[in-house]
């Protein structure tokens, strides 16, 4: 079975949200840091560069796309490692580092990717989200029913984004399982996979991003159905 460093070798092609540097020191540029700096100290002034870019200022729109963001992004790498390795990296906030270019989203790194069972990604993206969310929460105050929407949200579009392009059963599984009735992420929203067709899901909370100036409602809103 191919391993998870090779697999991230490959992810690129899936997509922007799938790629990630890895390997040991040095990092490939510099002002790379772990995302628990982000969290911290550089988390206002990177939600006022989301504000900038999307043109909501700062504030609960532009923390809420923040957030959206890194959450899609764990998804992508853990769900397509899991797709093609059955094995999936440790995710955890303190082992992928960041930096942000001058334009387009983050670029991660993963110093050490590490490996753990396939079924242990819910439990790992989750646990480095809960940082994020609790200091989101916290200092620009986003309900956590709109990061959890948010969380599920991001699960769904990396989960379509691999059944467009590579075999993901695995990746179909987990992602159900989090949804599901008594899974992690159970109650964000109505999750539906048939085979041959994909994936629909209705979340049943907004992200906020019609409140950003030319922007709308996303595909899977709460506001697009009622």
């Amino acid at each position: 079975m191919t391993g998870v460093d090779d697999v991230l070798r490959q992810l690129g092609s899936v997509g922007p949200f799938f790629t990630v540097a890895r390997g040991k020191e040095p990092p490939p540029g510099p002002g790379f840091r772990p995302l628990t700096v982000l969290y911290g100290e550089q988390l206002a002034p990177y939600v006022a560069e989301v504000g900038r870019r999307n043109r909501s200022g700062l504030g609960r729109v532009a923390a809420s796309t923040a957030q959206f963001g890194i959450a899609a992004r764990l998804w992508s790498i853990g769900l397509g490692c899991a797709a093609l390795a059955g094995r999936v990296p440790d995710l955890a906030a303190d082992r992928v580092w960041w930096r942000l270019p001058g334009a387009g989203s983050l670029e991660l790194w993963l110093p050490e990717p590490g490996e753990l069972p396939a079924g242990e990604l819910g439990g790992s993206v989750l646990a480095h989200l809960e940082l994020l969310d609790t200091a989101v929460r916290e200092r620009f105050g986003v309900s956590p029913k709109v990061l959890r929407g948010n969380t599920a949200s991001g699960l769904v579009g990396a989960l379509r984004v691999l059944l467009d392009r590579v075999p993901a059963a695995a990746a179909v599984e987990l992602a159900a399982g989090l949804l599901a009735d008594g899974g992690a992420l159970a109650g964000t929203g109505t999750f539906v996979h048939e085979e041959g067709l994909g994936v629909a899901f209705v979340r049943r909370s907004c992200c906020l991003y019609y409140r950003v100036p030319g922007g709308g409602f996303c595909g899977d809103c709460v506001l697009r159905t009622r």
